[in-house]
């Protein structure tokens, strides 16, 4: 069954085109690693929550906006095997334009789907 990573954060405005040339970049780089399918988006209607949300969850600052990224892979197996080689690459390590370390990350077993024709 496939498997899933699923990443949120806030990315300042002004660095917009940075973020979209690097998003590109590593869709392809996930997918030449064995990703079924990558995507990378800019948020566009990201409410304010009362108790939880989007922005609150990555301190989403006024001059930011919340993307959100996610990288489909055939298993949990090929997952391991390609963070360990793009990991090894180098590539992870450039900098990146947001900061990081109100990323958040997860993976994600799919328990249920469907798609239309």
């Amino acid at each position: 069954m496939a498997y899933i990573d699923g990443v949120a954060y806030a990315v300042p405005n002004d660095r917009k085109e940075d973020f979209t040339k690097v998003a590109q970049q590593m869709c392809e780089t996930f997918v030449r690693y064995g990703a079924l399918h990558a995507v990378d988006a800019w948020g566009d209607d990201v409410p304010e929550g009362e108790v939880t949300s989007f922005p609150m969850a990555v301190q989403c600052k006024p001059d930011e906006t919340v993307c959100f990224s996610w990288i489909v892979w055939p298993s949990k197996e090929a997952h391991d095997a390609a963070w360990e080689q793009i990991m090894a690459d180098g590539q992870m390590h450039e900098p990146m334009p947001f900061d990081g370390k109100r990323m958040i990350h997860g993976t994600f077993g799919i328990v249920a789907q469907a798609q239309s024709d």
